[in-house]
């Protein structure tokens, strides 16, 4: 049977180089050091990907952003004319009633009259 135990550094030297990687890990975090130009030069086409992704993100929201306001304003724009348009049919409708027709049509002697009969359709036999 093997007894496996937990690996602890023999040497107190090892152990203190372990921290000073940390610390410096940290300390080059916190001078923004982390990553370094070889970095860089390795990973240069995922980098560009990831920016390139971030761009096409940020402009497809700002995008659909200005299409929405503009589909609102668009909207409000629209019951508006759809009021405006109501009111002047009813104002039209109000001027053109039969009554004040046939006395227009009269005092103009056009000759016109009213159908008592109502129209009829033709049908056209092939």
């Amino acid at each position: 049977m093997t007894s496996y135990r937990a690996q602890t550094p023999a040497d107190p030297q090892e152990s203190d180089r372990a921290t000073r990687r940390a610390d410096s890990l940290t300390l080059r975090a916190l001078h923004g050091r982390i990553l370094s130009t070889d970095f860089f030069r390795r990973h240069w086409l995922p980098v560009l990907g990831v920016v390139a992704m971030l761009m096409i993100y940020i402009t497809n929201r700002y995008t659909c952003q200005t299409q929405m306001e503009t589909i609102q304003r668009l909207e409000r724009e629209l019951e508006v004319a759809k009021t405006e348009r109501i009111r002047e049919k009813s104002s039209y409708m109000s001027r053109i009633r039969e009554s004040k027709m046939q006395q227009k049509v009269d005092s103009l002697r056009l000759g016109l009259t009213v159908q008592e009969r109502p129209p009829y359709r033709l049908k056209v036999s092939d």
